[in-house]
């Protein structure tokens, strides 16, 4: 029995190993089968997949940024150029541990936590295998630091790129504006792709106005990479379009000359070439250096500029909002001629002040003594020597609602078009804005303040330019422009269409005449500059208040803050016989435009024209 229960055992025994050899061999077929066809799967049927990965980690496609088109002069002087610098960027891919490699640069090199902060900005916003700038501008040293420990940065690497540079420094920083990087804002209303090669952008200025056509268009080339990332060749290269060159109307000497005689005053000037509307001159002070944005400011920097109670980065020219005074005295005295309310012939008697029926406060004639300008004042000798009087009259026969629209026509109360972004439109008040705007009622003493450009009555110094260049070309079609119109730049213009001013052409002389006589006669009120003179003037003065003093006050600066000062204005043209150039100034607390603004601009004339050697005729 037991030798039976032996063999049976072993028949068992082999039935169950024969069973496991079938089930395990089953199994290996099964398994063979499996990786068999994974095998063709990753040969066969996905092959080209791989090849192109595999061709991706060697070869790369990288942008290569256009450079920016230059901003030149009327002359041709560069003032707006592009300077190599050396960035250190990250391609997040190459690098096995980021935060490392970080900690690893800060050892090196100085990082600071806002270069850190702003990379992992751009980080959040980048494309695959895309270089990261992560710190601008590096030095020689630094650079030479990080090419010998570059065998331990994996995914760190030094590139080189053309970066914006204002040669100029703040003589232009208000005309050209500047660049800076790419906030997330603007990356949101931006075509991302157009400025893959480029982290920086028009922020002001021409730089911003004309983005589209300094840009330039992208280009690409495919590069060879080692397993660490590293560039090993060029395989090939689509060259970028450059950015257009921009050449702008500015005259680079009269901008310098007008510069260096405001240096730090509160002021705007605004220069016109009569002919053609090109902007020859736009100033305003104090101004900034603009290098600084383009890399990055520093907080303390920036704030140093916001928080200066001179404001140098506003922009006077064409964003300050001012009383124009006097200045509006021939506009008003054409639109006076036109409208019949007055004639050439026409007198007043000026006992230096006005009054209005019905109202007990007189309204003083602040640019004569007491006792006032005498009798048998005309319209010319009311321009000639500033008299108030006469324009009280004037402007109550005339009314508000004509003084508004035709003001309208030499461009008062509405953007110029210049081709910078951020222009004011000013006030012309009417009756209709008043009740609109505050809900009140339009009274003749109203009318009486607007009459000497006071009131509410605000205008841009672009915009008094504007309005002088059209009275110097008898009403001439004349909109302002930065960009030389040669420029063949096919953009849309945001110009608005003025009509030519409608006005009988003996009162064009008769007012060009007495402009003249307000500089080259004893009794005009800019007589001061009219000494040795070789070529003509014609101007008007103007003085607008920035506070109000009650008639029977006297104004006396030593009793109010600075800041309190009347402002100084002055309009021009020149020369009369055939204008070339318009211009209008103001300086902000300057007290009078005959003492203040006039000589600046005689100073300035003097040196567009190059006719008499410069002079210092201002008192500081």
């Amino acid at each position: 029995m037991d030798e039976n229960s032996a063999f049976v055992n072993d028949t068992e025994m082999k039935q169950l190993f024969s069973r496991r050899v079938f089930f395990a061999s089953m199994l290996a077929i099964m398994m063979g089968i499996l990786v068999l066809g994974r095998y063709f799967d990753l040969q066969v049927n996905r092959h080209q997949d791989f090849v192109t990965q595999s061709n991706n980690n060697r070869v790369l496609m990288r942008p290569v940024s256009p450079p920016r088109g230059l901003i030149f002069d009327r002359n041709g002087e560069l003032l707006a150029d592009n300077q190599p610098t050396y960035n250190l960027t990250i391609v997040n891919e190459r690098s096995s541990n980021l935060e490392v490699l970080i900690e690893d640069l800060q050892k090196l090199i100085n990082i600071s936590p806002q270069d850190i902060a702003q990379f992992r900005e751009r980080l959040k916003r980048r494309k695959p295998y895309q270089n990261i700038p992560l710190k601008y501008n590096l030095s020689e040293n630094e650079r030479s630091i990080l090419a010998v420990n570059s065998f331990r940065l994996d995914g760190a690497e030094v590139f080189a790129k053309l970066t914006r540079y204002y040669p100029q420094g703040p003589f232009f920083a208000h005309v050209i504006g500047y660049v800076g990087r790419i906030n997330e804002t603007e990356t949101r209303n931006i075509d991302t792709s157009l400025y893959r090669g480029t982290d920086f952008i028009g922020k002001l200025g021409i730089e911003k106005y004309y983005e589209n056509a300094l840009l330039g268009k992208l280009g690409h080339e495919h590069v060879e990479t080692n397993a660490r990332g590293r560039v090993m060749r060029s395989l090939s290269k689509e060259d970028p379009i450059p950015g257009a060159n921009l050449k702008l109307y500015l005259d680079a000497n009269l901008q310098r000359t007008a510069q260096e005689i405001l240096q730090d005053r509160r002021a705007a000037f605004v220069a016109i070439e009569i002919k053609t509307g090109g902007i020859l001159a736009m100033v305003s002070t104090p101004s900034y250096d603009p290098n600084k944005f383009v890399l990055g400011i520093s907080q303390t920097e920036y704030s140093e500029l916001v928080k200066s109670k001179n404001q140098p980065l506003f922009n006077r020219a064409i964003r300050g909002q001012y009383p124009p005074g006097s200045t509006i005295k021939p506009m008003f005295g054409l639109i006076g001629l036109q409208n019949k309310s007055i004639t050439t012939e026409h007198v007043i008697d000026d006992p230096g002040f006005f009054i209005l029926q019905g109202v007990e406060r007189p309204w003083r004639d602040h640019n004569s003594e007491k006792g006032g300008h005498g009798d048998g004042i005309d319209l010319a000798q009311a321009i000639i020597e500033s008299c108030d009087v006469y324009f009280y009259n004037m402007g109550l026969d005339i009314g508000i609602e004509t003084l508004a629209s035709f003001s309208s026509k030499f461009g008062l109360g509405q953007v110029t078009g210049i081709d910078l972004h951020g222009e004011q439109p000013g006030i012309m008040p009417s009756k209709l804005w008043k009740k609109h705007t505050l809900g009140e009622p339009w009274f003749d003493g109203d009318t009486i303040n607007v009459s000497i450009g006071q009131g509410f009555m605000l205008t841009t110094p672009l915009q008094l330019a504007v309005m002088t260049a059209r009275i110097a070309s008898r009403g001439s079609h004349i909109v302002p422009k930065l960009v030389d119109s040669k420029n063949d730049l096919h953009l849309k213009s945001d110009s608005i269409s003025l009509m030519p001013v409608d006005i009988q052409a003996e009162y064009w002389t008769y007012m060009h005449q007495a402009m003249q006589n307000v500089v080259h006669t004893p009794q005009g009120t800019a007589h001061r500059i009219g000494k040795d003179l070789n070529y003509t003037i014609a101007g008007k003065t103007g003085t607008a208040q920035v506070i109000s003093i009650d008639a029977d006050e006297e104004y006396d600066k030593t009793q109010i803050d600075q800041t309190q000062w009347d402002h100084a204005l002055f309009i021009a043209f020149a020369p009369v016989e055939d204008p070339e150039i318009a211009m209008a100034l103001i300086v902000e607390n300057g007290e009078h435009g005959s003492s203040t603004a006039a000589p600046i601009a005689r100073v300035i004339l003097d040196s567009y024209f190059k006719k008499v050697e410069k002079k210092m005729l201002v008192d500081r």
